[in-house]
């Protein structure tokens, strides 16, 4: 089985999210499975592999182009087992909580099998000065929320999904 993790971000934190993740699906897979995990803009075509894993970083509520045009120029997505995520909440408690604005119709678009949003990271100093001005907003303060736990967990579930179904190699698509 050959497993892509593909993802965009600006400032790297989402990319950490995606190496984990990568990582993880390996662990939990062995053998059975080969995954790479690559920028979004670098992937010219998601033919050649079984599993997609597409994510993103949330800025003023959508996800980057990198991401959302892998989507919008790949209808081989359609038949592959996709799932989304997304990392943009930060502080205590996230903000901001509702979903990105453009999620509902990439999911549909992509056939995915879900989306799940990830805490971020905040460091001022990696910022443009709309994205501060924006933090600044939310009353955020600098730091990694990122949550390890979730995203393993969430890699695990997947895995178990994927470990599952081995035999016919898509969780829901025939």
């Amino acid at each position: 089985m050959k497993i892509l993790v593909a993802v965009a971000s600006r400032h790297g934190a989402t990319r950490d999210i995606a190496d984990e993740i990568g990582r993880c699906l390996g662990a939990e897979l062995g053998a059975r499975a080969v995954v790479e995990v690559l920028f979004a803009e670098d992937v010219v075509s998601v033919e050649d592999y079984d599993v997609v894993l597409l994510g993103s970083a949330v800025y003023m509520g959508h996800w980057l182009g990198g991401a959302k045009t892998l989507i919008e120029q790949d209808e081989v997505l359609r038949h592959k087992d996709v799932w989304l995520f997304s990392s943009g909440p930060v502080g205590e408690p996230p903000k901001p909580v509702e979903e990105p604005v453009d999620v509902a119709g990439l999911v549909t678009r992509s056939g995915a099998h879900g989306h799940r949003v990830f805490s971020g990271r905040i460091d001022r100093s990696r910022l443009r000065f709309a994205e501060r001005a924006m933090v600044s907003a939310l009353r955020v303060k600098d730091g990694d929320y990122r949550d390890w736990t979730a995203i393993r967990d969430w890699a695990a579930e997947i895995a178990a999904q994927l470990e599952t179904t081995k035999g016919s190699g898509h969780v829901g698509r025939g």
